[in-house]
């Protein structure tokens, strides 16, 4: 099976304004073609030893594997949480247009 060569990548924050902080800062990057923001989400988990419950905005990053890296570490930079969940979902079809526009936006930039 070959490797997907778009994702859709996952994580969540705390407030409204820091999800578009994240948002904006990796399309500014170009580490995403889309970051879409969800309304909040009440997320449930263990965190030391306690069953905790937040209210979480969710970010849906659109790119490419090839980008994966960058965005990750950029993430793991600008988050503020000690343990952000970034998850990764291979896209295995979409539309052609979309697709390839979401190739285009997260090209690198090369100078001449």
């Amino acid at each position: 099976m070959t490797t997907p060569a778009w994702l859709t990548v996952l994580t969540t924050t705390d407030s409204e304004e820091k999800a578009r902080e994240l948002a904006r800062g990796v399309v500014e990057a170009r580490l995403a073609a889309c970051v879409q923001i969800s309304a909040p989400v009440t997320s449930v988990y263990r965190w030391q030893n306690a069953v905790e419950a937040t209210e979480e905005w969710q970010l849906l990053f659109k790119t490419t594997a090839e980008r994966y890296d960058e965005l990750e570490a950029h993430l793991q930079e600008a988050h503020d949480y000690d343990t952000p969940e970034i998850i990764a979902l291979p896209i295995l079809r979409g539309s052609a247009r979309y697709l390839g526009w979401v190739s285009a936006e997260t090209a690198p930039v090369t100078s001449l």
